[in-house]
């Protein structure tokens, strides 16, 4: 019989990235988690993803490159490979540029976009030496159109796109694919505090009237980094209900 695969998540106790780790785990994958918080319920968390199968939780910050050194560390020791890496963790610091404060910028640029470097510096010579392996990385559709009040999200979100971009090149040989998925709006803990008017007129933006969902958002994941990709790497597929075309 042959062995469970193994896929590591980062930012993966809340919204898409606990949506994308319940899928992975209907699909029979053992799952390394990354969370932060050292308040997160991790007892709560593995009832939710109702894994039938191994979950690690590793508490690591994605922007420090000695946490992410350990992070794939504790996930070779206790699984001796990591098949898929989703590199979802991700923050916001909003604001208008005349009023962002500099290290509102670094914390975003930090943790969006060095620290999908960070953890696909670390886990990459393990795919290559196996000459296999999927990363999927989450970007945003405002990487791709810009948004007022989001220069720092917006770049670390482009940014991920050209990184995955260089690596999907880089990496093609030893049969690593490496693709990009550019959610828009999704209905999650950051979209849940807006009040109704916002929420109307957002959904007006969108040709099919509606936020998607954090699952809509899984199902993409898995496929690009399920076992029915064979021949897709380097790309972004927006996952927007149709706002940007």
């Amino acid at each position: 019989m042959e062995e469970n695969k193994v896929a590591l998540i980062t930012g993966g106790t809340r919204g898409i990235g606990k949506a994308i780790a319940k899928k992975f785990a209907e699909n029979g994958y053992n799952l390394v988690i990354n969370y932060v918080s050292e308040n997160t319920d991790l007892e709560k968390l593995k009832n939710d993803i109702n894994s039938k199968n191994e979950i690690l939780f590793v508490r690591a910050n994605v922007g420090d490159f000695a946490s992410c050194e350990e992070l794939v560390k504790q996930a070779i020791d206790k699984f001796g490979k990591i098949d898929v890496l989703i590199n979802n963790a991700g923050i916001t610091r909003d604001n208008l540029i005349m009023r962002m404060k500099e290290e509102d910028f670094d914390n975003v640029i930090n943790t969006n976009l060095k620290g999908t470097f960070n953890v696909t510096k670390n886990v990459v010579p393990y795919m290559m030496k196996k000459r296999s392996g999927k990363i999927v990385n989450v970007s945003s559709v405002v990487g791709l159109s810009g948004n007022a009040g989001q220069c720092n999200y917006a770049a670390s979100k482009a940014g991920i796109i050209g990184f995955t971009k260089s690596i999907a090149k880089e990496l093609a040989s030893r049969n690593i694919l490496a693709n990009c998925v550019a959610p828009g709006f999704i209905d999650t803990d950051m979209t849940e505090v807006l009040n109704d008017s916002v929420k109307e007129n957002i959904n007006n933006q969108i040709p099919l009237k509606r936020m998607g969902t954090a699952e809509e958002i899984a199902k993409a994941v898995y496929f690009l980094a399920g076992e029915d990709n064979t021949y897709i790497t380097g790309q972004v597929l927006n996952i927007d209900g149709g706002m940007l075309m």
